[in-house]
């Protein structure tokens, strides 16, 4: 298996920028397809971004589309998420996720997750 641990999360002003990071542990890291979810307060858990194993192919949310960026680092066994131009309704808790094969945007579809990082976004 594969242990994530997600750290970054801070307070932050809107239209500020924040860089999220997820270290990874596990032999095979370098074969899970890698995603970043949130959670805000009274919301269901929801998709942000995701990276393939070799970090060719990437797919964003559209509320996040070109606003943040997501990356991988397979000899460092990393994840980050880079977010720029951020907004209140970014407020969350942002979690990394590792998943086999394609990777998207259904949560079920992920095998191991970490244990979140706050993420508050300012007026």
């Amino acid at each position: 298996q594969v242990q994530l641990v997600e750290s970054g999360g801070r307070l932050v002003q809107a239209g500020g920028s924040l860089r999220l990071s997820c270290a990874a542990s596990g032999r095979s890291f370098s074969s899970y397809g890698m995603g970043w979810f949130r959670q805000a307060p009274g919301k269901e858990r929801e998709f942000v971004a995701a990276v393939s194993w070799s970090g060719s192919s990437t797919y964003y949310a559209d509320s996040v589309q070109g606003r943040f960026t997501i990356s991988r680092d397979n000899a460092k066994n990393t994840v980050a998420l880079q977010m720029n131009s951020l907004k209140p309704e970014d407020t969350a808790v942002y979690y990394c996720a590792a998943g086999r094969g394609i990777v998207g945007p259904t949560a079920q579809e992920y095998d191991f997750w970490g244990q979140g990082t706050q993420v508050t976004v300012s007026l």
